[in-house]
């Protein structure tokens, strides 16, 4: 099939919600291209273990997503990619990125903990090699040149919640607050205030629970009871996989029967297929009945064309769907791409710089957005409702929230 037709059918097909397209014929011209440029390395920073495993999974199935549709290619130039143990602290992170640069790569991308992220903050500015971060982003983390995001900044979500918050609920509401320990929840928080307390104010303290690798089945109880026992309206958190499991079940176990709004986290990835316990089961049902809503940057059902194609390719490929992890280190490979391009011949980690700033407006599955002055993304955010879809809970897009950025 010539180049022109092939790419006209691709687009035609993915109009029509055809599944399965990328795997078998990639996404554009460039699974058609030969490599043109020299080879090139890329240092992807994830986790091994811990919590946050699961996270740094997605954000390799991403990245490594694009490179299989795209020819093994950024920018013409064929791609190896090497992969460095992120670990749980500054110093880990650090180690990490040393040897990433002791192999010569061209630029960085992943990071999953905000800690992480905070700490290597200055061995990548002073090393003038482009870090593409790939998750949560810490607030104060500002005025850098080399480390861009493709995700969001973590008062993001909580600002657009605060704000459907404030306009959905009676002012007299009593909303009680959790949020693992760490800069992520706080910066949440943060975003929750700034976002509700605009001629009303929350009453309640937050709660911060330790940062539990695996929490037991009553890890959370005692929180829980404390703040039941001042009768929330409503119910906000931070956490995500394990934590985020445990955490429901036990508000439920505590007798909780209200509404739970959250960052988008809170049923990522296989959360709601823990939860879902069937026809008949209380978790499900009570879900159903009660609500859980969250705000997040994407949803796997997002009604566009690079959705579309970029959601059938993961399906096929890891047989389950994307979150907003992968989206956003699929994104991340798609940004490094277009800067690549730009510079042409043999780019360095500092012409590689300059080019990002230059690429303009990323179709994203998203939606389009665009960097901006800080260097993350001008974006849309998203109201989410766990619903079924067919015969399993689902996160479904309500509405459109804000755009931020």
């Amino acid at each position: 099939m010539a180049q022109m037709n092939r790419r006209r059918a691709l687009q035609l097909l993915a109009a029509l919600g055809t599944t399965g397209l990328v795997a078998g014929c990639g996404s554009g011209d460039d699974t058609e291209e030969a490599a043109s440029g020299s080879p090139i390395k890329i240092g992807l920073i994830v986790p091994g273990s811990g919590p946050n495993k699961a996270v740094g999974e997605e954000i390799s199935n991403g990245f490594q997503l694009f490179l299989s549709t795209h020819g093994q290619q950024l920018g013409g130039h064929p791609v190896t990619v090497v992969q460095a143990e992120e670990g749980d602290s500054a110093a880990t992170g650090k180690a990490a990125v040393d040897r990433l640069l002791k192999e010569g790569v061209l630029a960085l991308t992943g990071v999953v903990s905000p800690a992480v992220m905070i700490g290597i903050r200055n061995v990548v500015e002073e090393a003038r090699v482009p870090l593409i971060g790939s998750n949560a982003s810490p607030k104060e983390l500002q005025s850098v040149v080399y480390i861009w995001r493709t995700s969001y900044v973590l008062d993001e979500p909580g600002f657009a919640l605060g704000e459907h918050l404030r306009q959905t609920l009676d002012p007299s509401s009593r909303i009680a607050i959790f949020g693992a320990q760490g800069t992520g929840s706080q910066d949440v928080v943060a975003g929750l205030r700034r976002g509700y307390e605009q001629g009303r104010r929350l009453t309640e303290d937050p709660i911060y629970t330790p940062n539990y690798a695996n929490p037991g089945k009553s890890a959370y109880a005692g929180p829980i009871r404390k703040a039941l026992a001042r009768e929330p309206d409503a119910i906000f958190c931070h956490y995500s996989g394990s934590q985020a499991v445990q955490f429901i079940k036990q508000l439920y176990d505590e007798g909780y029967r209200g509404p739970i709004y959250a960052p988008g986290f809170l049923t990522e990835g296989t959360v709601l297929e823990q939860l879902d316990d069937g026809e008949k089961g209380r978790d499900r049902r009570l879900i159903e009945e009660h609500g859980i809503e969250t705000a997040l940057n994407y949803s796997a059902d997002l009604n566009n064309t690079p959705n579309r194609v970029f959601a059938s390719a993961y399906r096929k490929t890891f047989n389950t769907s994307p979150t907003t992890y992968a989206m956003a280190s699929y994104d991340a490979a798609q940004v490094l791409d277009k800067a690549i391009r730009l510079v042409g011949g043999d780019p360095s980690p500092t012409q590689l710089n300059l080019a990002l700033g230059k690429i303009g407006q990323i179709d994203s599955p998203r939606g389009s957005w665009q960097f901006n002055q800080p260097r993350t993304p001008q974006q849309k955010w998203y109201l989410r409702r766990v619903q079924l879809d067919g015969r399993m809970l689902a996160n479904v897009v309500i509405n459109e929230l804000a755009t931020l950025g």
